[in-house]
């Protein structure tokens, strides 16, 4: 199927996974979206090499390929689709002023979407605890955000450590501390912290 017959679901995913900047799972695509993918719209973007799809646990995570990214700068010229509905034309008219604007700046999509790590950070924490307030460990909270690269993760905690209801401390029983424990730690003030606590979600 050309993907200039699309359909609007399907089109929304990719643009979905555009402005997110990131893999996302059934769960998180539903939360950012309101929809998931997964059946016959999933099979076609996987089989146009437009999203990568794995499992993650018992869900399936999506990501744009190259050719996805491709697709999506491509739509900043192009024309409304047909019956996509009134959002669906606010979306594209938005598309087309993002297009104007990247050929004035020379800015490509990659300058303006990226991931937001710190929402990232709060989404593992949740997964963790089973409420906000309760203590985890970085080397938990790291397994969870496998792919986001480290440095982003420390710059991260570092500044939401200034933030109100956002802790990050040092394990004060060191013995207790695992090598993982110590390799996950993230040091800044003068200090290796690992322990991460978020008192409201």
């Amino acid at each position: 199927m050309p993907t200039d017959q699309l359909t609007v679901r399907e089109r929304a995913t990719l643009l979905t996974l555009m402005a997110e900047a990131r893999e996302l799972t059934n769960a998180e695509l539903r939360a950012v979206a309101g929809f998931t993918l997964d059946g016959q719209p999933r099979r076609r973007l996987n089989e146009q090499k437009l999203v990568t799809s794995r499992k993650v646990g018992r869900s399936l995570a999506h990501e744009l390929t190259d050719d996805g990214w491709a697709w999506c700068a491509a739509e900043l010229s192009a024309d409304r689709p047909a019956r996509t509905g009134y959002l669906g034309g606010a979306c594209y008219a938005l598309l087309a002023g993002l297009g104007r604007r990247f050929a004035q700046s020379g800015q490509q999509l990659s300058d303006l979407f990226q991931p937001d790590v710190e929402q990232q950070i709060r989404c593992a924490y949740r997964q963790l605890v089973k409420a906000p307030g309760e203590w985890v460990g970085l080397a938990d909270l790291r397994e969870k955000l496998f792919g986001v690269p480290r440095e982003a993760v420390d710059a991260e905690l570092e500044r939401m450590a200034s933030s109100q209801g956002v802790h990050i401390q040092a394990e004060s029983n060191q013995k207790a501390l695992t090598e993982a424990d110590r390799a996950a730690a993230v040091r800044f003030g003068g200090d290796e912290r690992h322990l991460l606590m978020i008192e409201t979600g």
